[in-house]
């Protein structure tokens, strides 16, 4: 199992490994000290972790936009007129609306309360939800769900949602195409061994998602520490990633 916190979206709106207080930063805003999230730190080395990761998660995406935008300058010519948000609304609640139900299933227990936002702008609507959850209460670390949606109104998101997909396979993620979602979907893993303990492994799994002007990702992060703990089934994630999306979709008006 895992650490990261809430989070601050991504530059473009996605995350990417296990980040911070709200997964948002650049593809969302970032939270204050009065903004009703409860802090609560779990006992033992957690909090380190997701010191680490929420620092990550709040810088990776834009990375991954600088370095596509100049490594493949390509991406970023093609036309940019925008397009139709289609018929996705903008919940208030993006956590009440998106259940997640399938990893309900998978990890029942919550740790602390879920955190949300929404900012609404002509040119851009952004919503996000973060939650931290167990498998039982005895489990000393837990796994981080991230989820964004933003609607652009104002731009064509084509060229950042390939940036992406290029910057991730510049860092040497594993990708692959989800058919039949959106106009376009792919997940991204990586499992990343590092720090001072190369035993503890520490995992990404996200899908994002392209529908019309709709851009949206759902980030999943854990980790666990090989010859004592079981590693998460990379399938089994891959699929609730899979099945919470499309549940998502249709709740804010797609056809997921």
């Amino acid at each position: 199992m895992s650490t990261p916190p809430p989070q601050t979206a991504p530059g473009y709106g996605y995350p990417p490994a296990p980040t911070g207080p709200q997964l948002g930063a650049g593809f969302g805003g970032a939270s204050g000290p009065n903004d009703g999230f409860d802090r609560r730190e779990p006992r033992g080395r957690w909090p380190l972790r997701r010191a680490r990761w929420g620092f990550g998660g709040a810088v990776l995406a834009s990375v991954l936009w600088t370095v596509a935008v100049w490594t493949v300058p390509s991406l970023v010519k093609v036309p940019s007129a925008a397009l139709a948000t289609g018929n996705y609304r903008v919940a208030s609640d993006l956590c009440a609306t998106a259940s997640l139900s399938r990893f309900g299933q998978l990890y029942p227990l919550q740790s602390g309360a879920p955190y949300h936002y929404t900012t609404r702008n002509k040119a851009l609507d952004d919503m996000y939800c973060s939650e931290y959850l167990k498998k039982a209460n005895s489990d000393t670390g837990y796994v981080t769900l991230y989820l964004e949606v933003q609607l652009h109104h104002a731009v064509n998101p084509v060229p950042e949602f390939q940036a992406q997909r290029a910057g991730f396979a510049q860092r040497h993620f594993q990708l692959s195409e989800v058919p039949r979602l959106g106009d376009e979907a792919f997940v991204a893993y990586l499992d990343d061994p590092s720090g001072a303990d190369r035993d503890r492994h520490y995992l990404t799994q996200t899908l994002y998602v392209r529908d019309g002007a709709m851009t949206y990702y759902l980030n999943w992060s854990g980790s666990y520490l090989a010859g004592k703990e079981t590693a998460p089934d990379r399938d089994t994630i891959r699929e609730a990633l899979l099945i919470d999306t499309r549940d998502a979709l249709r709740a804010l008006g797609g056809q997921g």
